[in-house]
């Protein structure tokens, strides 16, 4: 019997690097329990979401060589699955790959979106053209996370099958929010990486405009980390507006503390000018906290399933829909939060994404049926 082994390439699994190390993470720890052989590669780091003690993740500061050395080492059939674009570990995953005739996945992770791929459009659009396009069109298969990300990705004229699969969430590492415990001031929690398509100037920018009435009761909560310099601009930003009694930056959150922010919160934020998934926003929801999104991520089910408020991107949609949603009581905010959390149980959980994955790597390897996952 032919042994297939897996293996998930991404640049980095810190706590810093944002979703991507967080959902590779834990797609490995859920296929290693339904039997796959699989492991990550990746370069070291110092914040890891899994240990360096951990037989099932790879460290190396030459990932061609590494994968190399695997392949040589191990017997049985290989995929590898790739994380991300514009890297030279994903690069060099794909030409070891076509080289020894091994099948693989690409994740692109949000960075053909439109937002995230007219940034530095020119270094991008040479990348396209040396090697970028040619990885994604020799791939087995593009994994989006949404539609709308397979959508874009079809538009940028790729042809090969792509899988919609959401990132996963494992509820048991959420648990849910107690909406029992007063407070003086309700909380408004963004709660991401601080970069400028978080759209976070939007949401201060917005605050300022809301009315007095409105506010009074809530305090803004914004946690992540960045750049020093872009988090010093919004700093400024919220001294300029007369705001920093009303709106804090409160630094990284990440294990406990994450947790303990999303139980604090009574609304969660993510004006974003684009998401491929938004991996925060399934967090929130888990907990059971209601949340605010624009169409920028691809949480349309938030209004369908009366978990939160899905707005155009800008500074007037926030305004209109906090208007509302900072007057709901918290009787009204829990039922959201627990719609929000079922919606997360029902559809996006670790174990349901996670098989659905292994659906996509059995039939690229001539194992199983035509996944029902795949894009038209």
């Amino acid at each position: 019997m032919v042994e297939f082994k897996f293996f998930h390439i991404v640049t980095s699994i810190d706590l810093s690097s944002g979703g991507p190390s967080k959902s590779v993470s834990d797609l490995l720890l859920a296929q290693t329990l339904r039997g796959l052989d699989v492991k990550i590669v990746t370069k070291p780091s110092e914040n890891l979401y899994l240990t360096e003690e951990d037989q099932r993740v790879v460290f190396s500061n030459n990932i061609k060589s590494k994968l190399k050395s695997l392949i040589n080492e191990n017997a049985g059939q290989f995929l590898f699955h790739g994380h991300g674009l514009w890297q030279s570990p994903i690069h060099f995953m794909a030409s070891l790959a076509n080289k020894n005739q091994i099948s693989y996945v690409i994740s692109p992770r949000g960075m053909l979106e439109p937002w995230a791929y007219s940034n530095g459009i020119w270094k991008k659009k040479i990348a396209m053209a040396l090697y970028q396009r040619s990885d994604l069109a020799n791939a087995a298969c593009i994994h989006a996370t949404a539609k709308m990300e397979a959508e874009n990705i079809r538009k940028l004229g790729f042809t090969n099958p792509i899988a919609v699969i959401p990132n996963g969430i494992d509820v048991a590492e959420f648990p849910k929010k107690d909406w029992s415990v007063k407070k003086e001031r309700r909380t408004l929690l963004f709660l991401s990486r601080i970069h400028p398509k978080k759209g976070i100037e939007l949401l201060i920018q917005a605050w300022e405009q809301l009315p007095l009435e409105v506010r009074y009761e809530w305090k803004v909560e914004i946690a992540g980390n960045g750049e020093e310099t872009y988090i010093s601009e919004l700093k400024n930003l919220i001294v300029q507006k007369k705001l920093q009694d009303e709106i804090k930056i409160i630094g990284p959150q990440f294990g406990e503390e994450k947790i303990k922010s999303y139980h604090r919160a009574d609304l969660f934020i993510l004006p974003t000018y684009s998401e491929n998934f938004g991996i925060v926003v399934a967090e929130a929801l888990a907990c059971g906290v209601p949340v605010v999104t624009t169409k920028g991520a691809p949480w349309e089910e938030l209004e369908k399933h009366g978990a939160g408020w899905w707005i155009d991107v800008g500074v007037k949609p926030i305004v209109n829909c906090l208007k509302n949603a900072l007057l709901m009581d918290n009787r009204q905010l829990c039922e959201m939060g627990q719609k929000g959390r079922k919606l997360i149980q029902e559809h996006y959980s670790i174990e349901k994404t996670a098989s659905q994955m292994i659906e996509v790597y059995s039939w690229i390897l001539n194992k199983g049926e035509k996944p029902s996952c795949l894009y038209r």
